[in-house]
Formats: structure tokens, sequence, C-alpha cells
């Protein structure tokens, strides 16, 4: 019996390949439409993608048991609260420490006079605690206690000019930019990522250099309140008496404002757009399958009515469509694939941003790409159901 089924499938898989390989042209206009569509869907995701990796590269970076925000804060940085809130939740049971950390964007910079924008980000802090968690920042917190000093993101984008470039290769470690027309200097990198609408780049600095270019009066306002709790205290517990204690924030655990921040992305207009754009890619795959496979139906409607004269049901040619169809699927993914992680490389080395390919949403998007060709083949398959041997005879 099991002899006999094997024999069936592989005459299915026989018979569905000759089909397909039969006329090389359609074949080949199948596999590039096939691949168009993959690359649209690629290209959709990934942009959707640039919003939420980049969005949340800040709020990952993080490291603190709780942190607050201003309850009208759309994303980090948006909105700051007054200090004293913070000097309010350190008096809550359970709370060892409680850090301010500044953000301010859209400021004015230069370097080398060519290079101008408005949207570089600055963030700061007291460089005698450890706010990220990322080990190149922590091991130069020294050099942003000197004045006037930075360290300045490797991933900021082109508008800021060439210094990364222009810093490996100072043997001096050391270069001069200006920041809301003060002169800074940089005096180290570090790798934290942008975004398409939180900047250029970003700079971190200490919050004496800070209050410095933006005045004394800004450390009274501030951006993120970062909360270090007492060993085996439950977060949740302190969590709760902060909210009820401290007016004016709004309290969040690291998951808890990724996810806020995540959740901003994913309400953002353009990442609806993307999103649009890739059901426009599976919608122009499934015309273009369907309409090779149609075709092949159409054009072989003799040899499959011969089938059902000897005896074959509508189930199996149907099977023999669906292979068909998962053939495509694979010819097809296969060089969208390649092309989609050439271009992801390209746009990311042209945009400083992190656009990578990676295993989810490439088996994401050979899903949608199967389900896009079966949708196909059993539309198609309906001018088989309807084959009658007498007509073809």
């Amino acid at each position: 019996m099991l002899k006999y089924i094997f024999k069936k499938a592989q005459f299915q898989r026989s018979l569905a390949w000759s089909q397909l390989s039969h006329q090389k042209t359609r074949l080949l206009v199948a596999m590039g439409g096939i691949a168009f569509a993959n690359i649209l869907i690629f290209m959709q995701l990934g942009f959707r993608q640039l919003f939420t990796s980049g969005a949340t590269a800040l709020p990952e970076s993080l490291k603190g048991d709780l942190f607050l925000v201003h309850p009208d804060t759309r994303f980090l940085g948006s909105i700051e609260f007054d200090r004293l809130r913070l000097y309010q939740a350190a008096g809550i049971a359970g709370v060892a420490d409680t850090i301010p950390l500044y953000i301010n964007s859209g400021v004015a910079w230069a370097y080398k006079q060519e290079y101008q924008s408005y949207e570089a980000r600055v963030i700061a802090f007291n460089p005698n605690r450890k706010v990220f968690d990322i080990p190149e920042v922590n091991v130069q917190l020294h050099k942003i206690s000197v004045p006037d000093s930075f360290i300045f993101d490797r991933f900021a984008k082109q508008e800021l000019g060439t210094v990364v470039q222009d810093f490996s290769s100072n043997k001096n470690n050391q270069l001069t930019v200006l920041i809301n027309r003060r002169k800074a200097d940089i005096v180290g990198l570090f790798n934290l990522g942008n975004s398409f609408f939180l900047g250029t780049g970003n700079v971190i600095t200490s919050e004496a250099n800070y209050a410095e270019i933006f005045g004394k009066e800004i450390l009274n306002r501030v951006s993120i309140g970062i909360v270090t709790l007492n060993p085996g205290v439950n977060p949740e517990a302190v969590k709760a008496g902060i909210e009820k204690n401290v007016p004016g924030i709004s309290v969040y655990t690291h998951e808890e404002l990724i996810a806020k921040e995540l959740k901003y992305q994913q309400e953002n207009p353009a990442g609806l757009i993307f999103s649009f754009g890739a059901v426009m890619g599976f919608i122009i795959g499934v015309v273009i399958v369907y309409q090779v496979l149609y075709a092949d139906v159409r054009d072989h409607l003799a040899e499959y009515a011969t089938l059902k004269a000897m005896g074959y049901s509508d189930i199996y040619l149907l099977l023999v469509i669906f292979q068909e169809a998962a053939m495509l699927t694979v010819l097809g993914f296969i060089p969208g694939f390649f092309i989609s992680v050439g271009m992801y490389s390209f746009l990311a080395d042209l945009t400083r941003l992190e656009l990578a390919m990676t295993p989810d949403l490439a088996i994401m998007v050979f899903i949608l790409t199967l389900i896009m060709c079966l949708v196909s083949a059993a539309i198609a398959s309906s001018k088989l159901r309807s084959a009658d041997p007498a007509d073809v005879f």
C-alpha cells in the first residue's frame, strides 16, 4: 500500500514538473513575477521593520528596573517632567536610586561648515551612574566627564558629516564640532542606531556639559527617570507605590517601555503604509501566479481530461496543480530572496539604518509566498474541475 502511494505521489510530482517546464518562457515569467512580488513584500516589511527596530534601540539599551516618563509622552524624549518627581519616587519603599536622563532632539549641528543639520539628538546623564547597557559607552564615561566632551554614534546618518571616518583616522582621537553654535569635542564612538523619525544621529555627554549648551535650568526637566530597586524587591509593588504617591508621571517596566515605543511606531501612518504595500505585493503575486497556472490548465485540458477518463479523480488532479504551485513557490522565492538581501545591504550602507535580513522575516515571506501560490492554484483549478472527458473527445 505504501509502495503504491509513493509511486502515485512520484507520478504527481513528475507530471507537475513536466507541465511547468514544458514551456520555458512561461516558467521564467512565473518565476520573475513571484520574485518581483517577493522583493516588493521584503522591501515593504523591511522598511516597516526599520520603524520598530530603530525606534526601540534607545529603550532596549537602557539599564534599570523601572522607568518614569510624562503621561503624555508619545515617544521617548518628546515631553519632559519635573525633576522633583524623581526625588519623590526616591522616597518610595524599595527604591535604591533614581537617575535623570535628558534627551534633546532637533539640536543645531555643524561639522566642517559644509555639513549642517538640525536633527542631532543629545543624550545626557550623570557619568558617575551607568544608565546604558552598552559596554562601549560605560568604558568611556570618564571621557564625557571632561568639559565640552561628547561621544558620537557610529550609526549617525551622512548629514552629520564624516565624523566617524575622520575620528578613526585622527591620531589625537578628538574632533571639534558645533552643537547649538558652541564648540564641542568628539572624544569617542559608540553604537546605538537611528530610526526614520528620530533625528540623524546621537551624541552622549554628561549632564554638566548638557547644561552648558542648553542652560542650567534645563536640568530641572527630565526626559526619562531611571529607577533601580533594592535586591529582592517586587517591581510591581514598587511600581504601584510610585503611581499612587507620585503625581504627574507614568511608570513602566523595561519590557513595557519597549512595548510603548513599539506601539507608537506600529500606529504611525508610515508603518501602516508599508504594511499596505506588502499586501499589494501579495495581491500582485496572486494575480501573476493565477494567470500562469490558469493558462497551464487551459493548454493541457486534453491531457487532464484523458487522465480523468483513465480513472484519475478531480482531487488527484488538483494535487498536481497544487504541486505546481509549491514548485513555483521555491523557484520564485530563491531569486527574490537573494536580490532582497543585496538591496537590504545597499540601503543599509546608504542610510546607515539597521536594515538586515532576519530568519523570521525570510520564513514569514516564504510562507506568504506559499499561501499566495496555493490561493492562485485553487482559483485556477476551477477550469479543471469543470472539464468533462466527453466534451474533449
